[in-house]
């Protein structure tokens, strides 16, 4: 008897482990049928460029400049201006190159830098990566339609890129209250795009001066800063190390006009732009012209001005 409980254990045992290894065997993996590449790209009208997401050393010029990026019918559309933002292009702003997408690769000729190839991986359900092997980098974008996308964010949280669109800004008002101050004198003001987005220039020329025959007498350092609760509403802060840095709130009221409230003095201006840099149109492209060759691209940065470097007036 004891012999046959024994035996009929290891059946039990036996049977039991079959049925186990039946059941790994005969389960099924179900795979979710894959997005192609152009289906991809075509899934949102604007590809918003998160900057700060970038992983990687290298740069790929036209995505360093790009706020947002679009893809219709082998052509690739760019918003690289803050000024026009939402308007120009009919929100898809303008176009800088063609293209070519298969097997999940991207092949980008663009009108001024040339050809880019990028491996392409789907992130989630609205965020792809833009791999270049030939700089080892990834840039990250994040999709939206026009309906959705919040032009008005953008423009805001990146006042700085706009300050820099205009060759000048001129003073066109003073309010007529308010104490007399420094700031008084000066006339014009220029922020620089290119290697340092942190300078500023100004000068004491007489109003009605071109932009290009003003004489800069005084560079120094800028600042852009968030006020808490009001999106609207940015500093500015302008460092001029003999009378102290100057500090204003700044508002928007058009592409073209800002106001600079001067909290000190209580004193009121408004500036207007002068010499629109349209960035990217190709000298050699169909009803594209260069307006400019400023090397403007956008980068990593902090709001406010820390450790200004010292500055000298001419």
């Amino acid at each position: 008897m004891k012999t046959i409980k024994l035996l009929s254990s290891f059946a039990l045992i036996a049977t039991l482990f079959t049925s186990c290894y039946t059941d790994v065997i005969v389960e099924e993996v179900v795979e979710t049928p894959q997005i192609n590449i152009n289906q991809l790209l075509g899934a949102y009208e604007l590809w918003y460029v998160d900057i700060n997401a970038t992983k990687g050393y290298g740069e790929t010029p036209f995505l360093q400049k790009a706020f947002t990026i679009s893809f219709k019918n082998g052509v690739v559309y760019a918003n690289n201006n803050i000024v026009g933002l939402g308007d120009s292009g009919n929100g898809f702003g303008i176009d800088v190159g063609e293209y070519d997408a298969y097997n999940m690769i991207l092949d980008v000729q663009h009108d001024l830098d040339g050809f880019e190839t990028f491996d392409v991986y789907q992130i989630d359900n609205n965020t792809i990566e833009l791999y270049n092997p030939n700089n080892d980098t990834s840039y990250f974008l994040d999709g939206y339609q026009r309906s959705n996308f919040d032009y008005d964010f953008v423009f805001y949280d990146n006042i700085h890129y706009f300050l820099q669109e205009y060759e000048a800004w001129e003073k066109t008002f003073t309010s007529n209250y308010g104490a007399i101050n420094e700031f008084d004198n000066e006339n014009f003001l220029q922020f620089l795009a290119g290697g340092n987005d942190s300078t500023f220039q100004s000068s004491q020329d007489d109003n009605g001066t071109t932009a290009n025959n003003l004489i800069w007498d005084y560079t120094g350092v800028y600042g852009v800063g968030n006020i808490s609760g009001d999106m609207y509403l940015k500093t500015l802060t302008l460092d001029y190390d003999f009378f102290n840095n100057e500090y204003f709130e700044l508002s928007v009221i058009n592409d073209r006009t800002i106001e600079l409230f001067h909290p000190a003095s209580e004193t009121v201006y408004e500036f207007e732009g002068r010499g629109y840099i349209q960035y990217l149109k190709s000298a050699n492209t169909k009803d594209k012209k260069a307006v400019s060759n400023i090397d403007k691209k956008r980068k990593f940065r902090k709001d406010k001005v820390e450790n200004p470097r010292e500055n000298t007036r001419v």
